[in-house]
């Protein structure tokens, strides 16, 4: 790990300094997603897709737009549908011949958070003590 402020990564006591400890907890955090991630890509996928259709269901829809386009918005929703319920059903039969299960998949989603809460209390622990060492 290189220590970018070329100063010391530890102060008089022994210990690492504020920004050293940040880096190090971001360091941390990022090898465990890419670990994560390298295990489980096809959950990450999920979750990414799962997260952009939660976005667009919460965007409202303007009067304009469902009288221009609310006739073929419906056939394509319901081609969309169809689409997606085979696809469901393929994907879920091969999650299912990988191993790949609901626990393993919030698993690995309870790994990628514990690492940014980790990440993100080393960080405000960095801040506080730098702001300590200033007054």
């Amino acid at each position: 790990m290189i220590d970018h402020d070329n100063g010391p990564t530890h102060d008089e006591t022994g210990y690492s300094s504020p920004r050293q400890s940040a880096i190090e907890a971001y360091e941390g955090a990022r090898d465990r997603a890419n670990d994560t991630l390298g295990q489980a890509p096809l959950i990450a996928l999920a979750g990414g897709i799962a997260a952009g259709a939660l976005i667009a269901a919460l965007l409202p829809r303007t009067q304009t737009e469902t009288r221009l386009v609310g006739p073929t918005a419906r056939r394509v929703k319901d081609s969309a549908r169809a689409a997606y319920d085979a696809a469901r059903s393929t994907s879920k039969e091969k999650f299912e011949e990988l191993g790949l299960t609901r626990e393993k998949g919030e698993d690995t989603l309870n790994s990628i958070l514990d690492g940014l809460k980790d990440t993100a209390r080393a960080s405000a622990d960095a801040a506080m003590a730098a702001v300590r060492n200033k007054g």
